[in-house]
């Protein structure tokens, strides 16, 4: 059985960690946007090419590339069986292009909630912890507002497939709610 899982939620809700424990459970991969823009870098692909020259100029990626470099990670054999994607799509226009380059490109939808307030004091624990002086409350609270605005409308894209999770608690009572509700899909 094919495990195509998406995960979506707001900075701060855990996304990133639940992705990787989910798709090791599962025996996926765990394909992240960064990773894969990398990756297309370092491998020297057409795309990646492309891609760095944008990067280099610190301007954000098209939608088209990121699709673009989606789809070619996804035709990769260890995805055959299924992967976890985390950090993409961002907005429905990616979602769309996904949906177009990759027959059935979405399976299941894990979306993580949490409180803003939760999320901010999350994300400052993070940053105090990584040093970047960059992330302060205010930043944090913008970073909340596009994800409200670009991103979350995708839960209505991927309707019946939006498994929503609560986020708060620990990490493995978090991996557990996240594994009942894939089991039950």
């Amino acid at each position: 059985m094919s495990r195509r899982i998406l995960f979506l939620g707001p900075p701060g809700a855990g996304k990133g960690t639940q992705a990787a424990m989910i798709a090791s459970a599962l025996h996926i991969p765990h394909i992240s946007t960064g990773e894969m823009l990398r990756d297309a870098v370092s491998r020297g692909t057409d795309l990646g090419k492309q891609v760095e020259g944008v990067m280099a100029a610190g301007d954000l990626v098209s939608d088209d590339l990121v699709v673009a470099i989606v789809d070619e990670r996804l035709s990769q054999s260890d995805a055959n069986c299924g992967y976890v994607l985390d950090g993409f799509p961002r907005n429905a226009a990616q979602a769309e292009a996904l949906n177009d380059a990759v027959i059935n490109a979405i399976g299941t939808v894990v979306l993580l909630k949490a409180d803003a307030d939760e999320l901010v004091s999350r994300l400052m624990k993070r940053a105090e912890q990584e040093g970047r002086a960059d992330d302060n409350e205010e930043t944090i609270r913008r970073r909340l507002q596009v994800y409200d605005a670009e991103t979350a409308p995708l839960v209505s894209f991927y309707g019946d497939a939006v498994h929503q999770i609560d986020g708060i608690g620990g990490i493995d009572d978090v991996f557990s709610r996240i594994m009942l509700a894939l089991v039950a899909f």
